[in-house]
């Protein structure tokens, strides 16, 4: 054997260190050695050297293990820990570990009831309290079964909700008050406001001159009553005091109403004059004659904080608003008529729409007629729904209404039919079960639906019959693979006779050459596959497999710069099908094959939505290099991620 041929093989690992192995056996072999007494000969069993790697533990309590070689002789502590440790090869943690039960690594065996976790005093089965919303279905079988204690360790943080913003501990969290106040700095008028907005049970104290700017303030200003005189503070330590006093749980109502009335004060002129460092002048610039009007807003969208931004971007020449606030500041601002701030809110939307925002974009602009928005927030979801939305929490909040019109738009975009029905089953999964709050892995989806009861499927029951539309929605024909009718099977969301049809369809297509005779419908029954060409490649390519009949699809970059997306036929012996498929797959060998196809090509660039397909084209594809090769699309000036969609259907023959 040469040196070249030597040097493939790994060298051996190195041995581990001699005091590393001495310690572990000595521990191993010291409650024996304890438990065996003085030998014959007296001697007292040699322990362990003591050093800074291994240091023997000298105090030792109830739960520790034996580490001492020496005679336990009346030491009933010791002899106890010491067969505890002879009898116990693996503590407690490693022993919950390894005996903890998961949906995995268990079968439902009863299939007539639901899925139950086995019962141990170290850990009971405690279930979260639900609540559910008269929107929301409420089935008791569709509970997931929770193993965790109930019991919270004291300083852990709660996992429901979202994950907030760290806040120093020193530092006051800005109120609404605040926020407001930070808007409406600029303005420098020395009479104080003279309008009190309530809403939101909350007094906002504004200045006529600039409720121009919102329409429906300036017409609730016009037709208010007279201006009264508005009860201030008589200092700012009165104001404090008394918020202190309100907030306090210690004082009564009685001293609590005392209070406020003995700090506010209608007109200090009526006061006796005092001097010029008297509490009362501190705050006479404030005192005014004001108009109160009155804005009443029920909507959960609406929150003071919106509501601060929306009202001191009235005093803004330009508008500011934070993108994390902007659907709330979009409602505020479409309740008061702030033209300009919704016109800015608009913009910032159509540039911040991704999984996290687009649900609550949509849900806003919606309600405030904001069609732009709505129009940019449905063309994100049919390109992004499977790639990014299937597999982020936020699933959830997509509404039933909206998922059904993406999932009927021609525009939408799927690698392939089963993708639709697993984002169906995940999205299914989070709104039977609200207490989720992490992407479940596909196992534990599988699991979920195995354990429910086996009598009828899913969308049959009286529950689950308002989701059977949704489902309608996925094209079983294009679900061709072994493996995913086999998981539909165990999940039972769909009756077991279309699954019968879908076989049956998939047997007579195999047995008459391909022919899908009874769909005739190409926009509702056409197998749809698709790639996303991310970066700047040259070269994508996929393999489409369907009743024998394999296609490459292409995207190649030509010198020129336009990019060409076209499908070919392949032959049995093609060096791009992988081995598994020229072993397993069957293969049709007619000469030709009429197919029905369309290929589409989509972008989306912050709103803007480029779309261009061939429309749906006949075609026979031979095995010949000038018959196997459809119209090609090409497209120039491609900015990344483009969407390539491909629909083939085989018509009767």
């Amino acid at each position: 054997m040469t040196e070249s041929a030597q040097s493939y093989f790994p060298s051996i690992p190195p041995n581990a260190p001699k005091a590393t192995i001495s310690y572990c056996r000595s521990v191993q072999d010291a409650p024996f050695s304890a438990l065996m007494g003085v030998v014959v000969d007296a001697r007292i069993p040699e322990r362990h050297p003591v050093t800074p790697r291994c240091r023997v533990r000298k105090m030792v309590g109830s739960t520790n293990r034996w580490r001492l070689p020496e005679s336990l002789g009346s030491d009933l502590l010791g002899s106890s820990q010491a067969i505890k440790a002879v009898h116990m090869n693996y503590n407690n943690s490693l022993v919950n570990i390894i005996t903890a039960e998961s949906p995995v690594l268990n079968m439902n065996l009863d299939v007539s009831g639901p899925y139950k976790f086995r019962q141990t005093d170290d850990r009971p089965l405690t279930e979260p309290e639900r609540t559910f919303s008269p929107q929301r279905v409420s089935v008791d079988s569709f509970a997931v079964p929770v193993s965790s204690p109930s019991v919270r360790i004291r300083g852990t943080p709660t996992p429901l909700g979202p994950i907030r913003k760290f806040v120093p501990s020193n530092a006051r969290p800005a109120t609404p008050k605040d926020i407001f106040l930070y808007h409406s700095k600029k303005s420098h008028s020395l009479l104080g406001p003279d309008v009190v907005l309530k809403c939101l049970n909350m007094d906002w104290e504004l200045h006529r001159p600039f409720l121009q700017k919102a329409e429906v303030l300036a017409a609730l200003v016009k037709d208010a009553d007279g201006p009264k005189f508005h009860k201030y503070y008589r200092s700012p330590a009165s104001e404090t005091l008394d918020t202190y006093i309100k907030k306090n749980q210690f004082y009564s109502n009685d001293y609590k109403e005392m209070s406020n009335r003995l700090s506010l004060v209608e007109d200090p002129e009526e006061e006796e004059i005092k001097g010029v460092n008297h509490p009362a002048h501190v705050s006479e610039k404030r005192v005014n004659s004001v108009t109160v009007i009155k804005l009443d807003c029920k909507d959960p969208l609406l929150t003071k904080t919106a509501m601060a931004v929306a009202l001191g971007n009235l005093y803004h020449d330009e508008v500011e608003v934070e993108v994390e606030d902007v659907a709330n500041v979009l409602a505020c601002a479409s309740v008061l008529g702030f033209k300009a701030l919704q016109n800015t809110c608009g913009k910032m939307m159509l540039e911040n729409i991704n999984h996290r925002t687009v649900c609550k974009y949509h849900l806003a602009a919606s309600k405030y007629q904001q069609e732009q928005v709505v129009l940019a927030c449905e063309r994100w979801l049919e390109l992004n729904l499977i790639p990014q939305m299937s597999c982020q929490i936020q699933l959830r909040e997509v509404s039933m209404d909206l998922l059904q019109k993406t999932l009927k738009s021609h525009r939408l975009f799927t690698f392939n039919e089963y993708s639709i029905y697993r984002l169906l089953s995940y999205w299914l999964f989070l709104q039977l079960n609200p207490q989720v709050q992490l992407m479940p892995s596909h196992s534990t989806v599988l699991s979920y639906y195995n354990s429910l009861p086996k009598n009828c499927a899913l969308v049959e029951k009286d529950e689950g019959q308002c989701y059977a539309p949704l489902f309608s929605a996925v094209r079983l024909t294009g679900i061709t693979d072994t493996n995913h009718i086999q998981d539909m099977q165990m999940m039972n969301i769909l009756p077991p006779s279309q699954l019968i049809d879908l076989l049956s369809q998939h047997y007579h297509a195999l047995q008459g050459g391909g022919d899908m005779g009874s769909l005739r419908n190409f926009n509702a029954y056409s197998v749809r596959q698709g790639f996303i060409v991310d970066d700047e490649p040259h070269y994508h390519s996929e393999v489409l497999s369907l009743h024998g009949f394999h296609f490459e699809l292409k995207a190649v970059r030509s010198s020129a710069g336009h990019v060409a997306f076209y499908m070919q036929r392949l032959k049995p012996g093609d060096p791009i099908l992988s081995f598994r498929q020229c072993e397993r797959h069957t293969f049709s060998m007619r000469p030709d094959r009429e197919v029905r196809y369309c290929i589409t090509v989509q972008q989306y660039q912050k709103g803007d939505n480029s779309y261009k397909t061939t429309g749906i084209v006949s075609q026979k594809f031979g095995l010949g290099d000038k018959t196997s090769r459809s119209e090609c699309l090409k497209m120039e000036k491609l900015d990344s991620p483009v969407y390539a969609t491909f629909a083939v259907m085989f018509p009767s023959s």
